[in-house]
């Protein structure tokens, strides 16, 4: 008889943790702003390069002012013709009231007079109005950065004509803010009721008041950043079966970027003690999930197990194990259930020892 067939083995661990669910999401900006003319008239200047970081208040484009300008002196000049006709018309008033009380005028005529500091008045006020609108038109000719962040391309060059009439503004550019960054997720039914369940137990793993998250891009081993879920939406999609979630996430270093895709990793379970073995011992058997365990004897005996979270590797078990019991890591085709095997202790992973992200 041939020897029997050599498979690695490692003891099924117990550790204290919390258990995570992988997602994928889509990173957007806080705020998005387009930048569009409040009046019309030619371009006569873009300050900005594609791509730059720019504050707010920076002047983005400038409209040629001359028109502004102009409108601007008139009005100034109405405003100051108003001016002098109430003044008049305010002395006329006063006179005509003492000599009423002469009575060397008649009550109308001091009436008429009365009426016509009115108008003047209303003249001089409507004047004014019109110099200050005058004076944010020819201000509105300097396009300012309405946020921080970063700046898109100009999508008009000097030269051109933009228009500034409400709802058909020209699209100047855009900009993104870029830390703190959201991260949209999609998340199912059952993770959502897992979660809301430990939160009206009060067994949901928090931290500041909110629910932790790790992130990680798509050329990343692991999750280099953390952040918080930032609100749930307010109904599940029936025809989807999930939920859109929002983590706030920093980006002082403006890595995240809107648009690219991410790993979100969350926590769905209270901190307990549970069962992991390494996932390469998992098998399947139609929808059976499975692992090769090793007896006294060192026969190899099939086990049924239910799975839970993919930890570092390792795999949570639910249900099917105990504590300390030899599963077979490497080498499991190669044998049977009830076949003898020689059993060879599996070598401790590098940074199995230390802690994860998971167990914090």
């Amino acid at each position: 008889m041939p020897p029997p067939p050599t498979v690695t083995v490692a003891a099924v661990e117990q550790r204290e943790l919390t258990e995570h669910e992988q997602f994928t999401g889509r990173i957007d900006a806080v705020e998005t702003v387009e930048v569009r003319p409040r009046i019309s008239g030619h371009m006569q200047e873009v300050r900005f390069r594609s791509g730059q970081l720019v504050n707010k208040g920076d002047v983005l484009f400038v409209i040629d002012p001359r028109w502004q300008q102009a409108a601007l002196e008139a009005a100034e000049a109405e405003l100051a013709r108003a001016k002098s006709r109430f003044a008049t018309t305010e002395r006329e008033a006063k006179r005509a009231e003492s000599l009423l009380a002469d009575k060397a005028v008649s009550t109308e005529e001091v009436e008429a007079r009365r009426s016509k500091l009115s108008e003047a008045r209303s003249q001089l006020m409507a004047a004014q109005a019109a110099r200050n609108t005058a004076a944010l038109d020819l201000g509105f000719t300097e396009v300012k950065a309405p946020i921080s962040g970063r700046v898109s391309r100009a999508l008009v060059t000097p030269g051109n004509y933009v228009t500034g009439i409400p709802g058909g503004n020209t699209l100047l550019t855009t900009i993104v803010t870029l830390d703190p960054v959201y991260v949209y997720t999609d998340i199912d039914e059952g993770t959502l009721l897992r979660i809301t369940r430990l939160q009206r137990e009060g067994k949901l793993l928090t931290e500041g008041g909110g629910i932790p998250v790790e992130v990680g891009l798509s050329d990343e081993e692991g999750y280099s950043a953390r952040g918080t879920v930032e609100s749930f939406d307010n109904h599940l999609n029936p025809s989807t079966g999930s939920l859109v979630l929002r983590s706030t996430i920093p980006n002082p270093d403006g890595r995240f970027v809107p648009g690219l895709f991410a790993r979100l990793r969350l926590p769905v379970s209270e901190r307990k003690p549970v069962l992991l073995v390494s996932d390469r011992a998992i098998g399947t058997d139609q929808s059976q999930k499975f692992v090769l365990t090793l007896s006294a004897t060192n026969t190899v005996e099939y086990r049924p197990v239910k799975i839970g979270s993919l930890i570092d590797g390792n795999r949570v078990i639910a249900e099917g194990l105990r504590p300390g019991e030899q599963v077979v890591v490497n080498g499991a085709s190669r044998v049977r259930p009830g076949m003898p095997v020689t059993p060879e202790r599996a070598k401790a992973e590098a940074g199995t020892s230390k802690p994860t992200a998971a167990l914090r």
